[in-house]
């Protein structure tokens, strides 16, 4: 009688343990969240470009006078020389930047001062 009673008493404390195993397992999966992850946007091309535009034109001293973005065209002067930027996509998808210089310039090496500084601002 004693050996039976041990026996229903282990297979009682088996069948606990199992059931506590069951629900810890239960509590831990249920504890888990998982996060969706938040999409992020990227700036265009074109709006890198504009941007790394106008900073470059600002980084060499050149105030900027007129923006229009829907053209695409970025006009400003330096002293006595007018600076023009135009952004354009090209048919293929990538952006075409062009700096140019207009009237006397003390400066003949401007253009590629700005060009330089576009192109540390877009990552190159």
């Amino acid at each position: 009688m004693r050996r039976t009673l041990d026996l229903v008493r282990s297979i009682a404390g088996v069948a606990v343990l199992r059931v506590a195993a069951a629900s810890a397992g239960s509590l831990a999966l249920v504890a888990c969240v998982v996060y969706e992850p938040v999409p992020q946007t990227a700036p265009s091309t074109y709006d890198r470009a504009w941007a790394a535009a106008i900073g470059a034109l600002q980084d060499q001293g050149v105030t900027i006078n007129d923006q229009d973005r829907a053209a695409g065209v970025l006009r400003g002067a330096r002293g006595a020389t007018g600076v023009t930027a135009v952004v354009r996509t090209r048919p293929d998808g990538r952006v075409q930047v062009e700096f140019n210089t207009t009237g006397t310039s003390p400066d003949p090496g401007l253009v590629e001062r700005i060009g330089e500084s576009y192109n540390r601002r877009m990552g190159r």
